[in-house]
């Protein structure tokens, strides 16, 4: 296989193509990474060269057929079930109450929360989870829960819902034995989410560096956690408008405990470690 070097140059061109277009930074120290992920995508997709193989991402019939691909191969996923555990059970003690006090969410209405880079989906499978649980004790409760990633691989494992053993360990006992169904081959060591669970979750591919994410319903919960520490200050400062512009009067925006919304100049207020309120 033709190993030409994958120049500095080359991966500071895509480097800038991808931060412009898709909010992730790509620093120097991440060379080596991208270029291995780029020469894997590019065997499954039968190039020899690099060279060749961007040039054929970034032409015409490239663009609508391969760039998603590799957009797919170069993000990094991360996510568990249960992550940053107190934010969900602040969602369930006081944010919830919060919301729908003096509310009826029943009927057409409808309890709205966004995972906004929900990777496999053991985000918005969590969510679901501790909403049903929710609603099982405040049986007026009706919720729909959109998730949506960049990547359409992840998407298409999240949208199966199937995880193994070692996925699900975060989850209690309990709601592993209430949501989950397993693979009639034990021997296989797998699970699925049960049907109910993932009918209460929407996905979608949302890039959250565009202009317009089609949403057109306004949302009382926004997710997007782990998300900030990939983008600079100015394009988090944006999105945090494009969130605001998008949740209800007195919505809740999470992010991750590693991120903080300090110093910037956005329409939230801190209501607990990294969970806002809109103003």
């Amino acid at each position: 296989m033709n190993k030409e070097t994958f120049s500095t140059k080359d991966f500071r061109n895509l480097a800038t193509f991808i931060q412009d277009n898709y909010g992730i930074k790509m620093p120097d120290s991440k060379q080596v990474m991208l270029e291995s992920r780029l020469r894997r995508r590019m065997r499954q997709a039968g190039y020899s060269s690099i060279r060749d193989y961007l040039d054929y991402v970034f032409s015409p019939e490239g663009r609508c057929n391969e760039l998603v691909h590799m957009v797919d191969t170069v993000t990094t996923n991360k996510t568990d079930f249960f992550r940053e555990p107190v934010h969900f059970t602040i969602l369930c003690d006081r944010i919830i109450p919060r919301i729908t006090a003096g509310r009826n969410f029943s009927g057409s209405a409808k309890l709205r929360v966004w995972s906004s880079a929900c990777s496999t989906g053991e985000e918005p499978y969590t969510l679901a989870m501790v909403l049903h649980e929710f609603a099982e004790k405040n049986c007026s409760l009706r919720y729909s829960i959109l998730a949506s990633d960049l990547s359409t691989r992840v998407l298409k494992i999240a949208h199966r819902g199937v995880y193994n053993e070692d996925q699900i360990k975060e989850i209690p006992l309990r709601l592993r034995e209430k949501y989950l169904l397993r693979s009639k081959n034990r021997a296989l060591g797998l699970v699925q989410i049960r049907e109910h669970l993932r009918e209460s979750v929407t996905f979608r591919r949302i890039n959250l560096m565009d202009d317009d994410f089609n949403i057109r319903e306004k949302m009382h919960i926004i997710f997007c956690r782990n998300v900030l520490i990939y983008f600079e200050k100015n394009e988090q400062e944006r999105l945090m408008h494009r969130f605001a512009d998008l949740l209800e009067p007195g919505g809740f925006l999470f992010i991750g405990h590693s991120e903080s919304l300090a110093g910037m100049e956005v329409p939230f207020v801190s209501v607990a470690q990294t969970i806002y309120q809109k103003k």
